[in-house]
């Protein structure tokens, strides 16, 4: 099935940024969106790899504005703004993918019957799509610019990669 509306959080933007492949997204997923929150909270950062990426990315990430902002207050107590919108978009959508890495914030999605993934499965996604060759050294580069992955994360996207 393929996802025609995918809507992605901060930190994966942030996380393929730092590795300059936020291009993996268009490259997948053709369009994107983001709710206003997360644009605000990757622009927070001024001069940063995701600022200037977003910045230049033009008309595949588009942003939207969530329509139902009464409804935030609901999630806000463990989640952030973006988490918050991100989810709230998606249903107003009728997302077919939201790309979260937050645990608890992929735990309430999948409650509200979202498909989720995170960078590590887009990463995956790529190379299954033949768009790059391993995933390995991308995972690598997150590691080198402060992401974390845990080392049985790191080992299980390995043997799914068949690396």
């Amino acid at each position: 099935m393929l996802d025609r509306i995918v809507i992605i959080n901060s930190t994966p933007i942030i996380a393929l940024a730092s590795i300059e492949c936020l291009h993996l997204l268009k490259e997948l997923y053709n369009v994107v969106y983001i709710p206003k929150a997360v644009k605000d909270e990757v622009s927070a950062k001024q001069d940063s790899k995701a600022q200037t990426a977003l910045a230049r990315a033009g008309e595949w990430i588009q942003v939207r504005y969530i329509e139902n902002v009464e409804s935030k207050k609901f999630f806000r107590v463990q989640l952030h703004d973006g988490e918050v919108e991100v989810m709230i978009l998606g249903k107003e959508l009728g997302a077919d993918l939201l790309v979260i890495d937050d645990y608890i914030a992929r735990e309430y999605a999948k409650y509200l019957d979202f498909k989720v993934t995170g960078t590590l499965g887009v990463i995956l996604k790529a190379k299954e799509k033949g768009i790059i060759e391993k995933v390995r050294p991308l995972m690598d580069a997150l590691i080198d610019n402060g992401i974390y992955i845990g080392k049985k994360v790191y080992e299980d996207v390995l043997k799914i990669a068949e690396e």
